[in-house]
């Protein structure tokens, strides 16, 4: 049994219908498959984030009251997100060339099989060589699977499905945030060492690779790429210079890689290190507390669990929400809202977040302010490229976009390691609040941007 055909939208028609019933089931199971594909991506990343402090304990054969945790912990992050913009920006070319389907099949084989190899890791060094590797791959599905799911659903249900798209990322999150609340109770009765915990975290990250055999499977080409191939020559499709040597796709990537850059600062620089700032607030009560070390690191990973949980449980409603706001306001207007909503809820929540009573409504909320600006990236760079070069445009806002935000990590370790030293362990709070103005970056380039709103894909 074949999936039917996807069907294009028909120019001009009207329909009244929820944008869900114009889908038939193979338009189902492209989104179904493409968000799967991003859930592990993300559950992927966010392994990386709850398993990153007590992997430098481990490899540096250190205690946690070591500073150079922080700065080593920074540098793998960074090394990691510039991994995810090398990969991107060559599997957005090779997207657009090879195809959308087969490229995903690829990325998705490059992150499971080195977050598995990462478990192995004996030092700091092929810790974050791992990451680097990974990162390929991680970068690379994001705009192959948008730019899938843009061209093979019906134009009107495309912002929609991207938009639950994007909310399945905050899924893959609350996964790994699972699995870190469960590996710190194995940790508290024993039955894991919790030097070596961390470990098994990576382990989880293959099962991924599965997705690849119904990859193989069903899922077809979208005909709106067929057609392009056919009938544009191999060195037109997903060409760099020809991104950049027409004006208008060269303006739609600028404005779009900034956007990117400063909606990933904002999260990976910032917003993805409240794990730290969990453990800073936490530890000094379980210390004093009377608890030995493997019930204090016990504790922690689960507190670092519950974090993950209600950072992205927030997350996932902030895309949604996202996709209603653009719904009715357009493109622009909701990213204003975004990106002034998240520099706000960040820099007060790493400024007064003291307890645990705390942790339950900031980090929702930051996390629903800070990842609702992606539900954006999602709906938004798609529809600023032609399918000859969606997946390279897309990637290039993304990725390069992410390949200069790799500075924010390593800017918020120095901040915190040298800047701020002499506030001890206020230093993190300085230094997360000072980060927030990178937020104002993505504010100052969109009155540049074009609106796009109910307007169908440029071809």
């Amino acid at each position: 049994m074949h999936p039917v055909e996807p069907v294009l939208a028909t120019p001009g028609a009207v329909d009244d219908r929820p944008w869900w019933r114009t889908l038939n089931r193979y338009h189902w199971f492209v989104l179904v498959v493409c968000s799967l594909a991003w859930l592990f991506d993300t559950m992927d990343q966010q392994l990386f984030i709850v398993a990153r402090k007590p992997a430098m304990i481990g490899l540096l054969r250190t205690t946690p009251g070591d500073p150079r945790i922080d700065a080593y912990s920074a540098d793998a992050t960074s090394i990691f997100i510039m991994g995810w913009a090398l990969g991107g920006l060559i599997f957005g070319v090779v997207g657009d060339r090879l195809g959308r389907a087969k490229t995903m099949m690829l990325t998705i084989l490059i992150y499971s099989l080195f977050t598995g190899l990462s478990a192995l890791s004996v030092g700091v060094w092929d810790f974050a060589f791992y990451r680097f590797l990974t990162g390929l791959g991680v970068g690379g599905e994001f705009a192959v699977g948008v730019s899938l799911v843009a061209e093979a659903l019906p134009d009107r249900a495309r912002p929609h499905a991207l938009g639950w798209l994007q909310a399945s990322s905050a899924l893959g999150n609350m996964m790994a945030g699972l699995s870190s609340i469960v590996l710190g109770q194995l940790i508290q009765s024993s039955l894991v060492d919790k030097s070596s915990g961390w470990r098994w975290l990576f382990v989880i990250g293959v099962v991924p690779a599965l997705l690849v055999l119904v990859i193989m499977r069903r899922l077809k080409e979208p005909e709106r790429w067929q057609q392009t191939a056919s009938r544009e020559t191999p060195q037109h499709l997903g060409s760099i210079g020809d991104l950049f040597r027409t004006p208008r796709w060269r303006h739609h990537a600028i404005v779009g890689m900034l956007l990117a850059f400063a909606g990933v600062v904002g999260l990976w620089g910032i917003g993805f290190f409240s794990p730290d700032l969990i453990r800073t607030v936490l530890r000094p009560g379980f210390e004093q507390q009377g608890l030995d070390p493997q019930q204090i690191e016990a504790k922690l990973s689960l507190w670092v669990g519950i974090q993950s949980l209600l950072q992205n449980a927030g997350g996932f409603f902030g895309v949604y929400a996202f996709t209603r706001v653009t719904h009715y306001t357009g493109r622009k207007p909701a990213f204003v809202v975004g990106f002034l909503l998240a520099m706000l809820s960040t820099a007060f929540t790493f400024w007064f977040l003291h307890s645990i009573a705390d942790i339950f409504w900031m980090i929702p909320i930051m996390g629903f302010c800070q990842l609702m600006i992606f539900g954006g990236y999602a709906i938004y760079f798609p529809e600023l490229f032609p399918t000859r070069l969606r997946s390279t445009g897309t990637s290039f806002c993304y990725n390069v976009g992410r390949f200069v935000a790799a500075i924010g990590p390593y800017f918020l370790g120095l901040l915190t390691s040298q800047v701020f030293k002499s506030h001890g362990s206020e230093a993190m709070r300085y230094a997360g609040v000072t980060m927030c103005s990178f937020f104002l970056i993505g504010l100052a380039a969109l009155p540049f941007a074009p609106e796009t709103r109910g307007q169908p894909l440029p071809e």
